[in-house]
C-alpha cells in the first residue's frame, strides 16, 4: 500500500535550504529495555528489524567524512553531534568518545563540535561515564521522572525494573561528573502529579529538563484523550494544564532550579526572540539522523506517524548531506507557515507555536496539514507563559 509522502503543500520551500546543524547519529540499533510505550520498537515503524545492530566503523567514519564535508561546504562553525539509538553505550564508551574525536578532527580546529550522548542510563558507571567526561561527551538521561514509581514501565526485556541503574547512573553524574551532565528528558503524562513529579526530578540535579509531549497524532490519539474529542474547541487540555502546573512551580521558584527548555523558548518567542525548539516556533528543522547501516533520514519522530515514514532513500555512502536537503519531506521540515494548515495561519499564537511538532499533525490518509493534536494543550501553555510574562511587566 503507498504512504503519504510529507510535502510541502502551499508551494515550494525556501529557495536557499537550511544546512543542517544537528547530526543524530544511530551508533547501536537496540536497546537493553523494552519500554511499553515506545513508539520506536513498540510503534508502527518497523525498518529498525531490517538494521545491523551497530553502526560499522565504515558507517562511523563515512559519516565523519560527510558532516566535515557539510560544514566546510556551507561554513558552519558551530555543530551539534548526538549519539543515539536504541541504546547507545551498548556500542561502547570507548567507541563513542573515538567517534566524537574522529568527527571533531576532520570537521577541524575552526569549528566546535557539542557532542552529547542521549542514554537511559542504566549502563553509566565511573569508568564509562569519566571515559565520556574525559572526550566532553556530555550525557543526557532519558527518564520517566525522579522516582521508582514513576519508571514502572521502563523495565528490561525480562520484566526487571530499570530504576535503580538508572537513578545510580544520573546521581553519579550530579555527584562525579557534573559537568557532562547535559540534564534529563522526560515524556509528559498527565496522570501524574505534575509539581511531585517536576521536584522528584529536581532531586537528580539536573542541569537541564526537556519536557516532551507523547508522540501523538490525528489518527493515533495520545493517552486520556478519546478521538471524538480532538477537534472539539472545549476539548479537557490535560496535557496543557500538566505543563502549565509545572511552569507555575518553576516561574515562581524565585531563582532557576533547573532550564527547562520548554518554557525558556515559549518565553522568548513571546518576546520575539528566536526559537530553537521542535516543538515550537517556526524555525526550521536543521536536524538529520544517520541510521546503523548509513541511511540517512528524517528524525525519529516521525516514525510514530507510519512505517518508513522518516525514510528518505539516501545514504552516507552515496549521498551527501546537500541531497538529504533537497529531500521533498526535508524540506517540508523547512517551509515554515508554508507547510501549515489554514487554520494555524489565521492563528494569533501562530508565531509562537508554529503549528507544534510536525509528527504531531499526521492524520492517515490526508499526511501532515493539519494542527498539531496538540492544539488545544499548546494553546493553554502559552496564553498562561504570556499572562505571566504580562504580570512581571505590570
Amino acid at each position: 500500500m503507498s504512504r503519504p509522502v510529507p510535502t510541502t503543500p502551499n508551494g515550494p520551500a525556501p529557495d536557499t535550504p537550511v544546512p543542517f546543524g544537528q547530526f543524530i547519529v544511530k551508533v547501536h540499533g537496540r536497546c537493553n529495555l523494552a519500554c511499553r510505550y515506545c513508539y520506536l520498537y513498540a510503534g508502527p515503524d518497523r525498518t529498525w528489524r531490517e538494521r545491523p545492530a551497530a553502526a560499522s566503523p565504515q558507517v562511523l567514519e563515512r559519516t565523519a567524512v560527510r558532516i566535515a564535508e557539510h560544514a566546510a561546504r556551507h561554513g558552519l562553525r558551530d555543530l551539534a553531534l548526538v549519539l543515539h539509538g536504541g541504546e547507545p553505550l551498548l556500542a561502547g564508551a570507548g567507541r563513542l568518545a573515538a567517534f566524537a574525536r574522529d568527527v571533531r578532527e576532520r570537521a577541524g580546529a575552526d569549528r566546535t563540535v557539542s557532542v552529547t550522548v542521549q542514554t537511559n542510563g542504566t549502563l553509566l558507571t565511573e569508568r564509562r561515564t569519566a571515559t565520556l567526561a574525559r572526550h566532553a561527551v556530555r550525557v543526557g538521561i532519558s527518564l520517566d521522572g525522579g522516582r521508582a514509581a514513576h519508571n514502572t514501565q521502563r523495565t528490561d526485556h525480562a520484566g526487571r525494573p530499570s530504576w535503580p541503574a538508572a537513578a545510580r547512573g544520573a546521581r553519579l553524574l550530579a555527584t562525579r561528573h557534573p559537568d557532562a551532565y547535559a540534564g534529563i528528558l522526560t515524556v509528559v503524562d498527565p496522570r501524574t502529579d505534575p509539581v511531585e513529579m517536576y521536584e522528584s526530578l529536581l532531586e537528580l540535579r539536573p542541569p537541564a529538563l526537556d519536557l516532551l509531549l507523547p508522540h501523538a497524532n490525528w489518527t493515533s490519539p495520545p493517552p486520556g484523550l478519546p478521538a471524538h474529542r480532538l477537534a472539539d474547541p472545549g476539548r479537557p487540555t490535560p496535557y496543557g494544564d500538566w505543563l502549565t502546573a509545572v511552569f507555575d512551580r518553576w516561574w515562581r521558584a524565585g531563582r532557576r532550579e533547573t532550564r527547562i527548555r520548554l518554557f525558556e523558548e515559549c518565553l522568548a518567542l513571546l518576546l520575539g526572540l528566536p526559537g530553537a525548539t521542535e516543538s515550537l516556533g517556526l524555525d526550521p528543522l536543521n536536524a538529520v539522523v544517520v541510521e546503523t547501516d548509513g541511511a540517512i533520514e528524517q528524525v525519529d519522530s516521525l516514525k510514530s506517524a507510519y512505517d518508513t515514514a522518516a525514510a528518505t532513500g539516501l545514504d552516507i555512502f552515496r549521498h551527501s548531506f546537500d541531497d538529504a536537503l533537497r529531500h521533498p519531506g526535508i524540506a517540508a521540515r523547512q517551509a515554515g507557515p508554508a507547510a501549515l494548515a489554514d487554520g494555524c495561519l489565521a492563528c494569533p499564537l501562530l508565531t509562537v507555536c508554529g503549528g507544534g511538532h510536525y509528527a504531531h499533525r499526521y492524520r492517515s490518509g490526508q499526511g501532515f496539514r493539519h494542527p498539531s493534536v496538540y492544539c488545544a494543550d499548546l494553546d493553554r501553555l502559552i496564553r498562561h507563559a504570556a499572562a505571566a510574562l504580562a504580570g512581571a511587566a505590570a
